[in-house]
C-alpha cells in the first residue's frame, strides 16, 4: 500500500510538471509575436450606418477590419495579434478605420489610419490610405465593405515596407533599457504630430 500511494504521487508530480512546461511554452509563443494591432474598442461597439435609399446596412468596422488587418500585416511584422490585457511586443499598430458609401456613385470610400508605436510607447510612424471601391450595397455589403478595407491595408503596408525608418526599427526591436508598456495603454496617449 505504501508503494503505491508513492507511485501515486510520483503520476501527480510528473502531471504538474508537464502542465507547467506546457503553460511555460504557451506563454513563451504567445510572447513570440512581434506585433500587436490596436482597434479601439468603440469600432466595435459603435456600429457604423451605410445607406442606400431605403436600405439601412449597419456593421461593425472592428469586427471586419481586424482579421484583414491581421493578414495584411505579416509580410512587415511577421507574427502578429490583436491587442489584449497587458500583452507587450516590440511594435503595437493602431488602426482607425473609417467607411463612407455614396449610393449615387455606388462607391464605397474607405480610410485606414496606422499609427505604429515602439513597445515603450514612442510613435514611429503614421500612415493613411485612402480608396475607392464599386459595388452595391444591397449586393453582399459585408464583402463589399472588407475589400474596401483590403485596398487599403495594401496600400499601407506599402508606405510600411518603403519606410526605411519603420523597416530599422524592427530589425533592432525595442532596446533592453526601455521598459514595454501594455498594448492597451496607445489608447491614452497624446496625440504626437
Amino acid at each position: 500500500r505504501f508503494k503505491e500511494m508513492n507511485i501515486g504521487k510520483s503520476w501527480l508530480r510528473l502531471v504538474l510538471m508537464m502542465a507547467l512546461t506546457t503553460g511555460t511554452l504557451a506563454a513563451q509563443a504567445a510572447d513570440a509575436v512581434r506585433a500587436l494591432v490596436f482597434i479601439p474598442p468603440q469600432e466595435y461597439a459603435h456600429e457604423t450606418l451605410l445607406r442606400l435609399h431605403f436600405i439601412n446596412y449597419w456593421f461593425s468596422q472592428g469586427e471586419v477590419v481586424e482579421p484583414v488587418v491581421l493578414q495584411s500585416l505579416k509580410p512587415v511584422f511577421g507574427e502578429t495579434a490583436i491587442c489584449s490585457g497587458n500583452r507587450a511586443a516590440d511594435a503595437v499598430v493602431m488602426i482607425q478605420p473609417y467607411m463612407f458609401y455614396n449610393p449615387y456613385m455606388t462607391t464605397f470610400y474607405g480610410k485606414i489610419e496606422a499609427r505604429v508605436f515602439s513597445g515603450s510607447g514612442k510613435l514611429i510612424a503614421s500612415y493613411k490610405a485612402k480608396v475607392e471601391h464599386s459595388g452595391y450595397l444591397d449586393v453582399l455589403p459585408r464583402e463589399q465593405i472588407k475589400v474596401t478595407y483590403q485596398a487599403a491595408m495594401s496600400e499601407v503596408v506599402r508606405q510600411m515596407q518603403a519606410d526605411s525608418v519603420l523597416q530599422a526599427f524592427m530589425a533592432q526591436g525595442v532596446p533592453d533599457s526601455e521598459t514595454r508598456m501594455p498594448c492597451g495603454m496607445v489608447a491614452i496617449l497624446p496625440p504626437q504630430k
